[in-house]
């Protein structure tokens, strides 16, 4: 049996719950089919127990309920990240169907989508794709090739230091979840192999300011891919900086001050053998060049709106570059038993039967809204800046997809 419904929207995340909060607000039939158990399952079951948000409360703007606490400047540890989906779902009782997984959606003419689950068929006139940004976990082939002795998994299974079995640990990529398990890590008293990328670094403060507030008003979380600083991606690793324990600068070279091992790209493995760019010059490069690149344009803003915020000389760490460059390492000899894969995710549309991706996989769109009518994607970065796929911009880009939505509907 075909179920009829004016527009479904896959996936019970931020994303997909925003919209659905602006679609009920202009009175417009819809369901969210999440295939989780519960909304907001990104955040419940793939982030370790210490996770906190690296952006200050106050950038919490899930649509009618925005964040007003007690304390705007601080840092929203994971429980309560869950805590307020959970509330959020509760409060406003979103149309939401859990344990629903979409596996496809196509057109059934040109005015409607077949969308099926496992169980379920609807024909809907609009479809809002809300997976997101995270949806499958990255680990290169190669992993296979590793000893079956070593303990692999994904930055998103880590959980705290006592999980893990005994001995050194390598964590490859050295964006915000490598660098913050990396230092939890280390802190702990493991010995820590980072192999380091190309993500860039900020300071958790600068000239009297949260980096975020300052990022916010000069309007970097407003830009366009089109409109990145020169060597930056739409697809470059989050700057590693960390909320724990009130906010904290995170830099590549006091890890190697402390005693942690820094590497390379990650090229290749076999057995308890693994291979090594020897490029960590260039990484530890690229972080610092981000920081400046980062600090020179905050400082022009403050000069040209004539702002009272004190210079501030931040500190020009050197250690990194003293360490070897290493291009191969015997796990076992250094007494590495576990490796975590601290790669981000990929992001997979294939079960949308249309052309709608670039060579990226990236969907093709303009604000969310494709050439295909009714069809939208919203939760992801660069649709049409990076805020639009986090909590700071979520509510900007569903509401505009719920306008569209509701504009069509009318005609």
């Amino acid at each position: 049996m075909i179920e009829h419904i004016e527009t479904v929207i896959v996936g019970g995340g931020q994303a997909g719950l925003a919209t659905s909060y602006y679609l009920t607000q202009n009175g417009r039939e819809h369901i969210v089919l999440e295939q989780a158990a519960q909304a907001g399952s990104v955040w419940r079951n793939e982030r370790w127990d210490s996770f906190t948000l690296i952006t200050p409360n106050w950038a919490f703007r899930m649509p009618g309920a925005e964040h007003h606490g007690a304390d705007p400047d601080g840092f929203m540890p994971r429980d309560e990240v869950v805590a307020y989906f959970d509330q959020y779902v509760e409060r406003f009782q979103p149309p939401i169907e859990y344990n629903a997984r979409v596996v496809s959606v196509e057109p059934m003419n040109s005015k409607s989508y077949r969308v099926q689950t496992s169980g379920r068929t609807f024909k809907a006139n609009n479809v809002v794709m809300a997976t997101g940004f995270f949806q499958q976990p990255k680990m290169p082939q190669f992993a296979a090739d590793l000893s079956p002795g070593i303990t692999q998994l994904h930055s998103s299974a880590y959980r705290h230091p006592g999980s893990l079995p005994a001995g050194a640990v390598l964590i490859v990529g050295s964006a915000q979840s490598g660098c913050q398990i990396a230092e939890e890590l280390f802190q702990s008293g493991r010995k820590v192999f980072l192999c380091t990328g190309s993500a860039g670094r900020v300071p958790r403060r600068y000239r009297g300011r949260d980096i975020i507030e300052w990022l916010h008003e000069v309007g970097f979380f407003d830009l366009t891919p089109d409109q990145l600083p020169p060597g930056m991606s739409k697809f470059e690793g989050i700057p590693h900086v960390s909320g724990t324990n009130g906010g904290h600068t995170i830099n590549l070279h006091q890890f190697a001050r402390d005693g942690m091992t820094l590497l390379g790209h990650l090229r290749g493995a076999a057995g308890d053998k693994v291979a090594l760019a020897p490029d960590l010059p260039e990484n530890l490069a690229k972080a610092d060049q981000f920081e400046l690149e980062v600090l020179k344009a905050i400082d022009g803003y403050i000069q040209a709106n004539g702002l009272d915020a004190p210079a501030e000389e931040m500190p020009q760490l050197r250690d990194g570059y003293e360490q070897p460059l290493i291009e191969a390492l015997d796990l076992k000899a250094e007494g590495i038993n576990i490796v975590i894969w601290a790669m981000g995710y990929t992001f997979d549309y294939s079960l949308v039967k249309l052309p709608v991706r670039d060579e990226d996989g990236f969907p093709i769109q303009t604000n969310g809204v494709t050439s295909y009518t009714g069809l939208y994607f919203v939760g992801m970065p660069w649709m049409p800046s990076e805020k639009s796929g986090f909590l700071l911009g979520v509510s900007e880009s569903a509401q505009h997809i719920a306008s569209n939505i509701s504009e069509t509907m009318h005609r």
